[in-house]
């Protein structure tokens, strides 16, 4: 989608539908759309007088015009009360527009913003983009009919401060990657396991490295073998799947020794092993590298952004399926940071992949660590769909990923870490247990990954519940939604 700012006369301004917010507020007559309201004979202040639904928050409504203008139609965009309005629900809005739009067969889409006194245009123009790049994706690689949809080719944000322009220009372009990123993202989420296997990860990080000048290394079984990675070996260990571990390394501060470790879950299929799953919705279960796509996207756009930061990433990826080869329950391995784990589940796999993961992080260097995981039902259970759990050894740390979260409009929620539920994954005969039970489920599994942090800041982000969306709602598509990949992207851009 081509991003495009627009300083001249209204009345010169072509483009198939123009976007239009609507407030409880009167309508200014020297604004934008005051003057479009004053040339069609005031019909949007007599729409809005007769039809006060027409300004609930959501609330989009269409109308075609004529002269004098050049666009052909209105989309009316319900803004509720500006007081109310935040930046993630301007997202929202033009998430939703976007959608309704593309149904309208417009291919040029351009936007009057709204005025919103907390905040800066810059930063309602760049939630805009974001809103049309992400609520406008669709996945179709699979279908072997074309849809009658038309795809919006271009976006034109209206700026009445042409001043700044070249500033704003910077803005929606980095905007534009970030978006970009998470339908990058929500793509290798909604891929079939079929086609995104360990090895398949592996070429996308290669395609990314390459492109953006990343280091990169992939660790084979055999040189997982001689480091010493036996917990994510044990989960690889029942598919015929060769297991891959990705690193990537961004250096955008030679002069500072702090690295930031960004660890993604990277199971292309979790079956549960042989404590095998329930066969109803096992299919979702190709969505359980969400975590590693989060990360391998974060890391495309941070390559584009480059910010001032060091980051290296780190994403396992294995099958985990049952076979005559595979973990058992009552099993005891190893790890990499040398404690032995039983295996209580081997439905509790994503904490064995992400333990030596946290392990290689900290030989690698990393000063700080966060890792991202469709870690556990009981996240689900606890926080629903519409937040993902955080729970740390550090707090100054998670709140910077909190705010990070927070700026981006991504729903995060810190779980307690008390020593009492660490005596839930005490064993009898090992070190560890790679299960507390259902009690405080998500809880216990964080303090499993904690053990293997030990003292370097660190936090775990589960996002179980909030890694896809069963209907489209607001700037999320039904499927995947690339949960974490801005928070990521933001936390790095401003360390």
């Amino acid at each position: 989608m081509l991003i495009e700012i627009y300083d001249g006369s209204v009345f010169e301004l072509s483009c198939d539908t123009i976007i239009i917010g609507l407030s409880e507020k009167a309508i200014h007559p020297a604004d934008i759309t005051g003057i479009i309201d004053n040339n069609l004979s005031g019909l949007l202040s007599e729409i809005k007088s007769e039809n006060q639904d027409y300004t609930n928050y959501g609330e989009v409504n269409i109308l075609s015009v004529t002269s004098p203008f050049k666009f052909k139609k209105i989309l009316l965009v319900g803004l509720g009360k500006i007081e109310d309005l935040t930046l993630d629900k301007v997202r929202a809005l033009f998430g939703h527009a976007a959608r309704l739009a593309r149904k309208q067969r417009a291919q040029s889409v351009a936007a009057v913003l709204p005025n919103i006194e907390s905040f800066e245009s810059i930063d309602v123009a760049k939630c805009a983009v974001e809103g049309m790049i992400l609520g406008h994706y669709k996945f179709l690689y699979y279908k072997t009919t074309k849809t009658n949809n038309t795809d919006i080719t271009k976006f034109t944000i209206i700026n009445t401060q042409s001043n700044e322009n070249e500033l704003m220009n910077q803005a929606l372009e980095n905007s534009k990657i970030i978006a970009e990123s998470v339908n990058f993202a929500r793509d290798l989420v909604n891929h079939p396991a079929c086609y995104i296997t360990p090895t398949k990860l592996a070429k996308y990080a290669a395609e990314i490295a390459d492109e953006d000048n990343l280091d990169l290394s992939i660790l084979d079984r055999s040189h997982m073998k001689q480091l010493g990675l036996d917990a994510l070996l044990a989960v690889a260990q029942g598919s015929t799947e060769n297991p891959q571990l990705i690193v990537l390394k961004y250096t955008g501060d030679e002069t500072s020794k702090e690295f930031i470790a960004y660890v993604g879950k990277g199971v292309t299929f979790d079956s549960g092993g042989i404590s095998l799953k329930p066969s109803e919705r096992m299919g979702e279960m190709k969505g359980d590298m969400a975590g590693g796509a989060a990360v391998l996207a974060a890391m495309r756009a941070i390559a584009k952004l480059k910010p001032m930061a060091n980051i290296i990433a780190v994403i396992p990826c294995v099958e985990n399926m049952p076979s005559g080869c595979a973990l058992k329950p009552g099993d005891v391995i190893k790890s990499m940071a040398g404690y032995t784990i039983e295996i209580i589940t081997t439905d509790a796999e994503g904490r064995l992949l992400l333990a030596d993961a946290i392990t290689y992080c900290k030989k690698l260097g990393a000063t700080k660590i966060v890792d991202v995981a469709t870690l556990t039902g009981a996240c689900v259970v606890a926080l629903g769909s519409v937040a993902s759990g955080v729970i740390t050894n550090n707090e100054a740390w998670c709140n910077q990923i909190l705010k990070s979260a927070s700026c981006c409009g991504e729903k995060m929620w810190q779980l307690p870490a008390y020593d009492e539920y660490k005596e839930q994954i005490k064993s009898d005969i090992a070190d560890l247990k790679n299960s507390g039970g259902r009690m405080a489920g998500a809880i216990t599994a964080g303090l499993f990954l904690e053990k293997f942090a030990d003292n370097t800041p660190w936090a775990h982000i589960d996002i179980a519940g909030t890694s896809d969306i069963e209907s489209d709602k607001g700037y999320n598509v039904k499927g995947a939604t690339g949960a974490a990949v801005r928070t990521l992207i933001h936390l790095a851009v401003n360390q």
